[in-house]
């Protein structure tokens, strides 16, 4: 969801309060960089023997989706609150964490072809993703609209895209919300939304500050670190919609490692480690907390 480096995300981010309430969803391509980001110590919940033999639990993660996870500038080391949620999580097991690059449109089959112990993404708890896998929610965010500094095409809503373009992530549920929206549009006779997809995130948002779109539509958080990031190019159109719990996917047949991850989750939030996370990252009123 963010990191320290935003210092003005909080003015932007009370815009969004009011109607913040679950969900996420991100993408990025698949690639070999991997960091570890923590170290073994204070284990106070059992790891699955696999995970505890290697010392490593590893994620697949979309690390091309600030302010929930992105490199470093410069680096090859992620940051993000995402990154470090999961490198808590992995603390608490007695292992280190490992965040392996990989794009969302194949997060999921690359976890199933275990890839990875888990995917910690942004990614929204969905009934059609649950059919797959299994989650642990740890947060909830809602949507929101961007659009350029003045809001000159007057995007307030899904409503006022009748006829115009947004540009969204590819395989996230982003891009579903506002395919579902648009065939919605038709049925009252007024024109669809021209969705336009990207492989990653942050090209969608270039793609409006290029004039090639109208809007771009992703998670609140990472509207709010966009912004505050480019504020004489980007504002908010509208107020938040489709809200979603947001969560860690693991093989269903891996049951013991989804009760040691809701274990540490529940565990973050029972001891304030999850509200620091979220201050750190300038997050706290920008989502929303999942009780365990």
């Amino acid at each position: 969801m963010s990191r320290s480096k935003l210092t003005a995300l909080a003015g932007a981010v009370i815009l969004l309060v009011a109607l913040l309430a679950a969900g996420c969803g991100g993408g990025k391509k698949s690639a070999a960089t991997t960091a570890t980001t923590t170290s073994a110590g204070g284990s106070s919940i059992q790891a699955p023997a696999s995970i505890k033999g290697a010392g490593t639990l590893v994620f697949c993660s979309d690390i091309t989706y600030p302010p929930e996870e992105s490199y470093k500038p410069g680096t090859t080391t992620p940051e993000g609150s995402d990154i470090d949620i999961g490198a808590d999580i992995a603390r608490r097991m007695g292992v280190k964490a490992r965040f392996d690059n990989t794009g969302f449109d194949g997060i999921i089959a690359a976890l199933l072809a275990k890839k990875c112990d888990a995917v910690i993404s942004g990614m929204n708890d969905t009934p059609e993703r649950r059919k797959q896998v299994a989650f642990v929610d740890y947060l909830k965010v809602g949507q929101s609209f961007m659009v350029r500094a003045g809001n000159p095409a007057h995007i307030t809503g899904i409503a006022s895209l009748a006829g115009k373009s947004a540009s969204v992530e590819t395989g996230t549920t982003n891009k579903d919300y506002l395919d579902a929206q648009s065939k919605k549009l038709q049925s009252q006779g007024k024109k669809p939304i021209k969705v336009v997809t990207f492989p990653k995130d942050t090209d969608a948002a270039n793609a409006l500050k290029t004039d090639k779109v109208d809007a771009y539509f992703g998670d609140a958080p990472v509207v709010a670190y966009y912004i505050e990031k480019n504020p004489k190019s980007f504002s908010i159109g509208g107020t938040p919609v489709n809200p979603i719990p947001i969560g860690i996917a693991i093989r269903k047949s891996d049951t013991e490692l989804q009760s040691a991850v809701k274990k540490a989750v529940a565990a973050m939030y029972a001891d304030g480690t999850m509200n620091t996370i979220l201050v750190r990252w300038l997050l706290s009123k920008a989502v929303g907390k999942v009780g365990p």
